[in-house]
């Protein structure tokens, strides 16, 4: 992020998104890594895409400045699609978007999703806001990702959207303490209210005996999104969904492990080690 707009011309772009992909750390490593070359290169663009404009609005800074940066993003992918790219990734990103046919409005989707954590605080109102948001920081990567594996649209673009929100949500659990520290409460506000929880600070759900509840409620919908996106994977040849099969496992032994912790015990983090993540990634990958 510390590259002046006017030297990223100079930037090899392929080292470019390598780089970031393998600073990362990144669960969907594996699952790249499976497609062949071509494919493989597309999805490290469009990941390093993620990676740099998440960072955007992760970095300490005003408000102001991380959306005029978001902003000068959304007029480079203007540029990507009008074939004069001028930025390492976009330029890496460059030959995908030509040879997939990735759709411009998932890439805007993922901007306009990290524009709604840009905010100095967030508080989600709706299930219905909270789902938008999925589909876009998560769904319209899932969009994007079928395109590079070679799926049909039919079910392959529903089956994005609700992986998407699976994982999403997910991570939502997951991070909720740290979100809260952070002035981040995804857990919608009616939804909360629903179950007499009824925050002054982002730091008082937690002392609230509904505030169990309503994480119960939000990861039996997390658990339905797996469920109907496993009944779609399956309608589908194994050797196209493998990359998607790899990344789910780990998502999904995340999930499990936070609904065997409960919803009460925050001081108990839950984290897979690489080597699990990569025993369930290939394992799954080789099934």
């Amino acid at each position: 992020m510390g590259t002046r707009h006017s030297d990223r011309h100079l930037i090899d772009p392929w080292v470019h998104v390598q780089r970031i992909v393998a600073q990362s750390g990144t669960s969907f490593l594996w699952g790249m890594n499976v497609l062949p070359a071509e494919r493989r290169r597309a999805m490290y663009a469009i990941y390093a895409f993620c990676r740099e404009v998440d960072d955007i609005v992760d970095q300490p800074g005003h408000v102001a400045n991380k959306k005029q940066a978001l902003d000068a993003w959304r007029t480079e992918i203007g540029q990507l699609y009008a074939r004069e790219p001028r930025w390492p990734t976009t330029r890496a990103l460059k030959y995908a978007v030509q040879r997939f046919e990735l759709p411009q409005e998932e890439f805007m989707a993922v901007i306009d999703g990290m524009e709604t954590d840009a905010a100095q605080t967030l508080e989600m109102q709706t299930i219905g806001d909270l789902l938008t948001y999925c589909r876009r920081v998560a769904g319209a990567v899932g969009v994007l990702s079928i395109h590079v594996f070679g799926l049909p649209r039919i079910p392959g673009v529903l089956m994005a959207e609700l992986l998407g929100n699976a994982f999403q949500l997910t991570n939502i659990l997951r991070d909720l303490k740290e979100d809260a520290d952070r002035q981040r409460l995804y857990v919608p506000a009616r939804l909360l209210a629903k179950h007499d929880v009824a925050p002054r600070r982002f730091e008082d759900v937690f002392e609230q005996p509904g505030f169990v509840t309503a994480c119960e409620e939000l990861a039996d919908l997390t658990r339905n999104f797996y469920v109907k996106a496993d009944k779609l994977i399956r309608q589908l040849k194994w050797r196209q969904t493998r990359p998607v099969i790899m990344i789910r496992a780990v998502y999904r032994a995340t999930f499990e492990r936070l609904e065997k912790r409960g919803w009460d015990e925050w001081d108990s983090p839950v984290h897979l080690s690489r080597s699990r993540k990569f025993w369930l990634a290939v394992s799954r990958g080789l099934v």
